[in-house]
């Protein structure tokens, strides 16, 4: 799942430098408008490309539950302060 978000992000941006590039090489030649359209969809890429690479995965640990491993549970859990050293 991290890799299939990482590249969904990189295909984002990706996206979003080529509007951006393409909207002030080419198409500010014939259409202004056009370019400052491309830039104004350029700039809300990048939140949603942050939003689709940070959201947490059906089969993602979520930081408070437990993984199964009783040391990494115990480790974690003195971490965390529910449970004094040893």
């Amino acid at each position: 799942m991290y890799a299939r978000r990482r590249h969904v992000y990189f295909a984002m941006m990706g996206i979003c430098i080529a509007l951006f590039v393409l909207a002030w090489g080419v198409v500010r030649i014939w259409s202004v408008a056009a370019a400052v359209v491309m830039c104004l969809v350029a700039m809300v890429i990048p939140p949603l490309a942050a939003i689709v690479a940070n959201r947490r995965g059906p089969e993602d640990r979520w930081w408070d539950e437990p993984s199964g491993d009783p040391q990494s549970d115990e480790w974690w859990d003195e971490l965390d302060g529910k449970k004094k050293p040893r």
